[in-house]
């Protein structure tokens, strides 16, 4: 062969080498290329049922932080997309759709935009299958629990309960407390947290009276707590009942301070169905409007021009678990295991609300929001920020 020839085709084969090797190293650095690639992230919600609401609210925030993410780059070079299904606040159909997500769809990591029954029915699915979960905001202590996949993002019932004893003792200046709580997963854990820690501080609070979903008629139980001495009712309640109590308080004349939870964080659920009878009202939450800080302010104006009103809390935990994913995924990669790692390192990051980290069984640390209702709107009323309230149990 010509010895032209020879030095030409080794030159041709030393270029073909290099581009392979540039192609090959061309990567994140997490093992994954930066070329055309999708990660894939599951999502259930009650879109339909009887907390239809919350779920479209739910929805509506992780369309938009996907679409956020994606029109910034994407996570790496990569988009998101989102898989999305209706548990219809169902625990059968939320075992189903965990399937589904671990067998079927190839997804790396869940977010439950759902409440604690549906939610802590799917988490041993996803943990059995080594695939990160994180609960938006359902409240039960025991989801974290599941194991070492599963993350609570939202404040632990137990907390957002003793944050609400806390309140009012030290700002309502409660003398005795009346109780009035929807009968599931969310009032009981709200009820545990509110009367532990009005044990430790010397707050009287009396036996607590249930309601059910669907529940119309109030004035019996009122009547009782009007009779009771009791100048604070605390309420873990649902907007579609809370509205409902709130305007029968109006009706009937009771003097007693009202002191809801997150439940009741909702401008069209609540505020502008209970309207100027809401005014007044205190709640614990983990969404505070006016914060000073801008992803605060940008998320509020993003999901008002995109979906016409106002976002209420279920919406804005919803969005922080989509941006702790994707700080997950930019950090430590985008394999389940990294992704869990990446979630549990997750220090002092401030989204929508500041994260201060988890805790060793997956639980956030954050702190309280106290809003009140002021002609018509949710307006800042304090902060909870200590430790020995904020931190989660972990026995």
């Amino acid at each position: 062969m010509d010895e032209k020839i020879k030095k030409w085709l080794l030159l041709v084969s030393l270029f073909t080498i290099a581009l392979l090797m540039t192609a090959c190293g061309s990567g994140s650095g997490n093992g994954q290329s930066s070329a055309a690639k999708t990660i894939k992230i599951g999502f259930f919600a009650p879109e339909t049922g009887p907390e239809a609401a919350d779920g479209t609210s739910a929805y509506n925030a992780a369309k938009l932080a996907v679409e956020q993410i994606n029109a910034g780059g994407g996570i790496n070079g990569a988009k998101l997309e989102l898989v999305n299904y209706d548990d219809q606040l169902d625990t059968k159909q939320a075992v189903s759709i965990a399937q589904k997500l671990t067998t079927k769809d190839g997804v790396v990591a869940v977010v439950s935009g759902s409440y604690s029954g549906p939610t802590r029915a799917a988490a041993p699915i996803f943990q059995q299958a080594k695939m990160p979960m994180i609960s938006a905001y359902a409240v039960h202590p025991a989801i974290p629990r599941t194991g070492d996949y599963i993350f609570q993002l939202g404040l632990s019932g137990i907390v957002e309960g003793a944050a609400a004893a806390e309140v009012a003792k030290n700002e309502l200046h409660a003398k005795n407390v009346a109780i009035l709580a929807i009968d599931n997963d969310f009032g009981h854990t709200l009820v545990q947290g509110f009367t532990q820690r009005a044990g430790q501080i010397g707050l009287k609070v009396q036996e607590p009276n249930w309601f059910h979903f669907g529940d119309t008629e109030f004035t019996p139980v009122l009547t009782k707590i009007k009779n009771s001495g009791a100048d604070v009712l605390f309420m873990p309640a649902y907007a579609a009942e809370g509205s409902q109590i709130i305007r029968r308080i109006h009706d009937m004349g009771l003097k007693i301070q009202p002191l809801g939870t997150e439940g009741l964080d909702s401008t069209t659920q609540f505020l502008e169905v209970a309207g100027k009878d809401a005014n007044g009202l205190v709640i614990v939450t983990d969404f505070n409007r006016d914060s000073k800080e801008q992803v605060v302010k940008d998320f509020i104006k993003a999901y008002k021009e995109r979906y016409g009103h106002e976002p209420d809390m279920v919406a804005a935990s919803t969005y922080d678990a989509f941006y702790v994913l994707a700080e997950a995924v930019r950090k430590s990669g985008t394999t389940p295991d990294k992704i869990r790692e990446g979630i549990a390192s997750i220090k002092d990051f401030q989204a929508v609300s500041k994260i201060n980290g988890f805790d060793g069984i997956r639980q956030a640390n954050k702190p309280v929001a106290v809003q009140q209702v002021k002609d018509g709107t949710f307006r800042y009323f304090g902060e909870i920020t200590d430790p020995t309230i904020i931190t989660p149990p972990v026995n």
